[in-house]
Formats: C-alpha cells, sequence, structure tokens
C-alpha cells in the first residue's frame, strides 16, 4: 500500500461515533456489571480507522458533542490517521454513549443514552462539500436515517457524493433499540437501499430485511437491485457470501479465539473499501474480488481477538501474517 497520502484516493465515512461503555467483566448483565471502560465507537468512524490502519486514505463526517468526549473523540480520529474536516461540534447537546454488554458467548446488548446525542443534531448547511466531492468511496449506515435534521443531511451528503463520482457504500449496521419501532426500521433502512452500489449485511440483518428465516442465495438475492454492483452477506465464523451481476459465491472463514465481536464487521468494511477505491475492476473479476474477500475475512477475525472495535482493528502486516498462517 502506498504511504503518501497524496496517491491513495479518499474514502469518506458519514455517520455516528460515540463511546461504548463495556463492562470490566464479560458475560454479566449492565446492571451486574462491577465497572466500564470507555470505548470509541460508532460503525462509520470505525471503518474510516480501519481504512486508515491498513495504509488508505479515510475522511470521518459527523456530529459530536462540544463536550470533552467529544473533543476526545475527534483526538482519536486524528491520532489514527483520519482527517477530522468532516466534524462539526454541537454546543448544545452531548457525544452520544452507549452501554455495550458482552453475554458469555461473545454476542453483545446495548442500550443508547441519546436525548437527543450531538450526531442526530447534524445539518444539511453544516456538511463540508468539498471533503464529500473528493471522496472515491462515500460509506454510511443507516442510524443517521432515524431522525431530522441528521436524516436529510445524510441524503444531502449521499447525492453530493454521487454527483461527483463517488461510488456508495452502505452498511445498514441494525441497531434496532434506537429505532421507534422494527416496522421504521425496516422502512428506514430499504428507503436508500436503491441508491448503494457496494451493500453489506449480517445474516442476522438479511432476515430482518426480508423475513426470511433462511440465510441463503435466494434469499440474498431478493434485496437485489439494478444500481448494486456487490451484495455481501456476512456470516459471522462461517465466511461471507458474495454476489454481483456475473457471479456468486462463498469465501471461508479464519478461525480464531474471539474474544468481543464488536467492530468486526467495520474492519470488515475497511479491508474491502481499501481494497477498491483505486481499482473497481475488481468488482468484475471474481479470482480477486475473492482474494479481497479473504483479506477483508482476515481483518474481521483479528478484530474479534480483543477487546473493543479501535484497539482491535488491524495493521495491513498483522493481516499478511494471518493470510500467510504464521
Amino acid at each position: 500500500m502506498a504511504t503518501s497520502t497524496g496517491e491513495k484516493s479518499l474514502i469518506v465515512s458519514f455517520g455516528e461515533m460515540l463511546i461504548d461503555f463495556v463492562p470490566t467483566v464479560s458475560g454479566v448483565s449492565l446492571a451486574e456489571a462491577p465497572g466500564f471502560i470507555k470505548a470509541p465507537g460508532g460503525a462509520p468512524a470505525n471503518v474510516a480507522i480501519a481504512v486508515s490502519r491498513l495504509g488508505g486514505r479515510a475522511a470521518f463526517v459527523g456530529k459530536l458533542g462540544d463536550d470533552e468526549f467529544g473533543h476526545m473523540l475527534a483526538g482519536i480520529l486524528k491520532q489514527n490517521g483520519v482527517s477530522a474536516e468532516g466534524i462539526n461540534f454541537d454546543t448544545g447537546a452531548r457525544t452520544a454513549l452507549a452501554f455495550v454488554t458482552l453475554r458469555s458467548d461473545g454476542e453483545r446488548e446495548f442500550m443508547f443514552y441519546r436525548n437527543p446525542s450531538a450526531d442526530m443534531l447534524l445539518r444539511p448547511d453544516e456538511l463540508n462539500l468539498d471533503l464529500i466531492k473528493s471522496a472515491k468511496v462515500f460509506h454510511y449506515g443507516s442510524i443517521s436515517l432515524i431522525v431530522e435534521p441528521c436524516r436529510s443531511a445524510h441524503l444531502k451528503a449521499m447525492e453530493v457524493a454521487k454527483e461527483a463520482g463517488a461510488l456508495l457504500s452502505y452498511d445498514p449496521n441494525l441497531r434496532l433499540p434506537l429505532w421507534p419501532s422494527k416496522e421504521e426500521a425496516k422502512k428506514q433502512i430499504l428507503s436508500i437501499w436503491d441508491k448503494a452500489e457496494v451493500i453489506k449485511v449480517s445474516d442476522e440483518e438479511l432476515m430482518f430485511l426480508t423475513g426470511s428465516d433462511n440465510v441463503d442465495d435466494e434469499t440474498a438475492l431478493s434485496l437485489w437491485h439494478d444500481n448494486l454492483k456487490l451484495l455481501l452477506v456476512t456470516l459471522g465464523e462461517k465466511g461471507c457470501n458474495y454476489y454481483t451481476k456475473s457471479f456468486r459465491g462463498s469465501v471461508d472463514p479464519f478461525h480464531v479465539n474471539a474474544v468481543d465481536t464488536t467492530g468486526a464487521g467495520d474492519s470488515y468494511v475497511g479491508a474491502l473499501l481499501c481494497n477498491i477505491v483505486d481499482d473497481r475492476a475488481v468488482l468484475e473479476d471474481e479470482a480477486r474480488l475473492r482474494e479481497v474477500l479473504r483479506f477483508a475475512n482476515a481483518c474481521g477475525a483479528i478484530t474479534t481477538t480483543k477487546k473493543g472495535a479501535i484497539p482491535a482493528l488491524p495493521t495491513e502486516s498483522e493481516v499478511q501474517s494471518l493470510l500467510n498462517g504464521n
């Protein structure tokens, strides 16, 4: 990967950045947790840092509270080589917090503090349009669609990026506790579905969006649309399935000792975007795409071996080491 920032094209991530409070002890409920460690997170921010860790060039667009936590998060982006030019600070609302407990099976349970939080208050007129226009890939989730004015900011940013020629990448990253209802979540997540050219969903999100109990090709392809170049279904410890206009298949997982699944999907997405931002032809070449997805699976696997998302996101040398079986 190139080291000079001038040589890499820009990947812009849009959405929320927050602080996860993770219990010091795994396998307990939030109420039983003796204490918490603060872990910076938020899927779009995780993706931006994942890209940067792998040698790519990333920027984050969103809103943080003008508070200690907000400035801490902006600092974390910068320390990780992510441009913070797209960040606004809100003086009237706090940075979002989430309490996340790891159950004994390594899966997560969330409780959010957003009433409203700063990320929900980003307005269309606050967007750094020059930054968004310079993106080769524009990546986003669905949490920014839940309420206004952030929803309008999201739609405008997407439109501006698309007009400037960016590839649109979407990971819905379903967090049901944040939505008013399941029906509203499904409706809003699908409201921008047909715009994205690369979509990644987890097996659980696939079942939620289709209403099916199956994670098979037929179910996945029911979500296909004409603008789509690549649909990915991640299967956790079972690897991932991929679908394009001309071919489909699956890529095997890497078996690791998983401690915490937080950030694994974001790491996977960051790895994918890093490898296609300057070479979209990969999306039409199955052999090369499989190599990229193997790399992405390795990134996701490594991320599960440490607690927290950002501290666990791998560097390229760590990924190569796993790929080479070291």
